[in-house]
């Protein structure tokens, strides 16, 4: 009987140990779900030559296939590297939040007045007398 408890301990998560987020029953198809439609998103929101559409494109490229990838969800945290699960499905719910946000926001167009100079310059180390 303990073999059985214990396997069915570790198949069956009961706790995220994170105060507020409770285990998802069915976490990968979800995930699966959310990536999916960010990326779909991404494509028919912002333009191809947006900095943020490439890096967030790419992120959940990899994201997707290694969760369609992994069946375990242990395993799949563990390769992902982005915290538990339903961490990653809180994340990719805000990251499709955010794609209509930057849309309307478009900080890949030019500003409308120029940086000052020396705006971007932080921290330069100074030249020897």
């Amino acid at each position: 009987m303990q073999f059985t408890r214990s396997l069915f301990q570790v198949v069956q998560k009961a706790t995220t140990g994170l105060r507020g987020i409770e285990v998802h029953p069915n976490p990968r198809p979800v995930l699966i779900d959310l990536y999916r439609k960010t990326l779909t998103e991404l494509e028919t929101q912002i333009p191809e030559h947006a900095i943020y559409r490439q890096a967030t494109a790419a992120l959940t490229k990899h994201r997707l296939a290694i969760v369609e990838r992994e069946s375990d969800v242990a395993q799949l945290e563990a390769s992902v590297n982005g915290g538990q699960i339903e961490e990653l499905i809180m994340a990719a719910e805000d990251e499709l939040k955010l794609i209509p946000k930057m849309a309307e926001a478009k900080p890949w167009e030019p500003l409308q007045e120029p940086a000052p100079t020396g705006q971007w310059v932080y921290f330069e180390k100074k030249q020897a007398e």
